[in-house]
């Protein structure tokens, strides 16, 4: 039975990543140290008989080392969440995102030249990309950041750090690395408490008031549904020629803010309105953002023959079910 390490496997996209390798008959464990996930997201998993809980930071060497050492498949998780988490502390966020992949490659770096071959999966992030002009993003593409005075951007830099790293790996010493950059995720269990638009806009029409949006909502996302996201995952680890790789993961079917947010509103209760707010009001004076995220995936459906898509409603659907309890 392959055995799969999971760090972040508490959280958001980690849970449902841990609920389909068990479903493909793997064993696994998991490393979390909870700062943003929650060991109740895998409660309908906590007592199978091939799981595994660590409650502790990629950042223990002893832990991962252990953990590395049982796995035939990492799935590198563990990273700062949230665009209000980033805007308030950016050193939480590039010492998050950096230092546990540091160390957790370099401990792959040991058990592979020792003979052992283990596969990695790192998530990355549409940050990248930063703030390029081009209308759709593609891997290859280079990397537009804004200016390091606003905090903003260090999580694109820093995820872009781990990237590097990681494909470094790959080429100087043939660690097997595939790297997934991730689109805009939606699903049940995210949570709105770190400015994940979708969750929040759901909160706050479930407690009957209005949705405030961003600027002036005309921002372009594109929104994929986590259980799809994850099949893209596994089928890359699945595929060879994915090795040494970047992909694009998520939906090219943009939507504008604003319109997501008059989505919500007619599932709930079309009687609410939209409130409009500054990102200096939302986010502090030296916030920026982007303001179209759609990404080209070609390379993804060129390796795997799939690509996450969607209905937008229906996903809005279920996270209102969810957040009902139902």
């Amino acid at each position: 039975m392959p055995h799969c390490l999971v760090t972040g496997g508490a959280g958001f996209i980690g849970s449902h990543l841990v609920e389909a390798l068990l479903r493909r008959g793997r064993s696994v464990a998991v490393i979390d140290d909870e700062s943003t996930g929650s060991f109740d997201n895998l409660a309908a998993v906590k007592d199978h008989r091939h799981f595994r809980y660590h409650r502790g930071s990629v950042a223990d060497r002893d832990l991962v080392s252990r953990s590395v050492a049982e796995a035939d498949e990492v799935y590198h998780l563990a990273a700062a969440v949230g665009v209000a988490l980033i805007a308030k502390s950016a050193i939480r966020t590039i010492e998050t995102n950096i230092d546990p992949t540091v160390r957790l490659l370099a401990e792959l770096g040991r058990v592979h030249a020792a003979g052992r071959r283990v596969k990695l999966f790192l998530a990355s992030t549409s940050e990248v990309y930063g703030k390029s002009p081009k209308p759709v993003w593609t891997e290859d593409d280079d990397l537009v950041l804004g200016a390091t005075v606003r905090p903003r951007w260090s999580y694109g830099a820093s995820k872009a750090i781990d990237e590097f790293l990681a494909l470094a790996y790959w080429q100087e010493r043939g660690l097997p690395v595939v790297v997934g950059r991730l689109f805009n995720v939606v699903g049940p269990r995210q949570t709105g408490a770190y400015g994940m638009v979708l969750p929040r806009f759901v909160d706050a029409a479930l407690a009957g008031r209005p949705l405030v949006v961003h600027d002036d909502g005309q921002q372009q996302r594109s929104f994929a549904p986590v259980a799809e996201v994850v099949e893209a995952t596994l089928r890359l680890m699945e595929c060879e020629a994915a090795v040494g790789r970047v992909f694009n993961i998520g939906s090219d079917r943009p939507v504008t803010i604003l319109d997501l947010a008059r989505r919500v509103i007619r599932q709930v209760d079309p009687r609410l309105g939209v409130e409009f707010q500054s990102y200096a009001e939302a986010y502090g004076r030296q916030f920026e953002d982007c303001r179209h995220r759609v990404p080209d995936l070609a390379r993804l459906r060129g390796a795997i023959g799939f690509a996450p898509g969607g209905d937008l409603d229906a996903m809005i659907k279920e996270v209102i079910a969810w957040r009902r309890g139902g």
